[in-house]
């Protein structure tokens, strides 16, 4: 009798079980990396002010942006964090945040006024370990604009074994510097 109160009770009782040991598992692999501000301050070193600005993209920069990033553009916001000394633009640091397989990461890129990547950074990664890119695999981004070659395959070579995460960055960092190029350049 007592052997069947214990058995009766352990269905009630797994879905509870099963829920901490998923939560548990899946809170153990978020890491981040960086908070916004220290990003910010890291990405942006000679600006005297950091300045949040929201992009209001029309149809056609939509559609411009995505034709030259070769990338999809979700959204007609896109929001840039402008370093400034005084009147002076120092650079340009976009925050993002995308699925890389079904967890989330986000990444910063900066750029230099003329829209040049200075860095690119993961400031939080919930996918394994084993798919976030190191600093030497982001160190390639560095110093490229928006060229045809910004790409993997091109100047960019893809992460083994970790494809997906090599193709969400380097979108991102072309979407980034396709805004640059269609909202952002001196020139326009």
């Amino acid at each position: 009798m007592a052997n069947r109160t214990r058995l009766s009770r352990l269905p009630a009782a797994l879905p509870l079980v099963l829920a901490l040991l998923v939560g548990g598992l899946s809170a153990g692999r978020a890491e981040v990396l960086m908070g916004k501000e220290e990003a910010l301050a890291a990405g942006l070193p000679g600006a005297a002010e950091v300045e949040k600005e929201t992009l209001y993209l029309s149809e056609e920069e939509r559609a411009e942006i995505q034709e030259r990033a070769d990338a999809k553009l979700e959204s007609r916001l896109f929001t840039v964090y402008k370093g400034l000394d005084g009147d002076t633009v120092t650079g340009y640091a976009f925050i993002d945040t995308r699925t890389i397989r079904t967890k989330p990461a986000t990444f910063m890129v900066v750029l230099s006024p003329e829209g040049k990547v200075r860095q690119a950074r993961v400031l939080a990664w919930e996918e394994p370990p084993e798919y976030k890119p190191g600093e030497r695999w982001l160190a390639q981004f560095e110093g490229h604009g928006l060229e045809p070659h910004t790409r993997l395959g091109g100047e960019i070579q893809s992460m083994s074994g970790a494809s997906l995460t090599s193709r969400t960055l380097t979108d991102g960092v072309r979407r980034a510097l396709a805004v640059h190029t269609v909202k952002l350049a001196e020139y326009r």
